[in-house]
């Protein structure tokens, strides 16, 4: 799915998905290289850099976001944007560092209303490194 950024109005310096690998009516697997010279490094940990768990759920939500467009079929030009709407369960269990390849999985549970419940797994080489269960819209307006 080449075309994922259409789904999305995320862009650098804060994009965290950089590829599709395969997407279905319920679910999709993205990819994030993790580069060495990733801004956030130079001050999280500085000498011992690791990936914020922030920015990996981050990760899961814009794969989450880009789902959701899909199955809607709205391009992210047409002023709604995905907004999340609830966090829960997150468990981080395996660090992210410099050089890793962030495997994201995620997994739409349920639709209700404009709310799309989803469930979200990121792997690195092998080992589960976060999961996290959230909520989402496509919004006109955020404020």
């Amino acid at each position: 799915m080449q075309d994922f950024l259409d789904y999305i109005p995320h862009r650098e310096p804060f994009l965290f998905v950089d590829r599709v690998v395969a997407v279905t009516d319920d679910s999709i697997q993205t990819e994030k290289q993790v580069k060495t010279d990733e801004p956030f490094f130079a001050g999280h940990f500085p000498g011992r850099p690791i990936m914020p768990g922030v920015l990996i759920c981050e990760a899961v939500f814009q794969s989450g976001a880009i789902l959701m467009g899909k199955l809607a079929d709205t391009q992210a030009d047409d002023g709604r944007i995905p907004v999340i709407s609830r966090i829960s369960n997150v468990k981080l269990k395996h660090a992210v560092k410099p050089g890793d390849l962030m495997e994201m999985e995620v997994m739409l549970k349920e639709v209700v209303g404009p709310a799309h419940y989803l469930a979200g797994k990121v792997t690195v080489g092998g080992k589960t490194a976060l999961t996290v269960e959230f909520s989402a819209m496509l919004v006109t307006e955020t404020a």
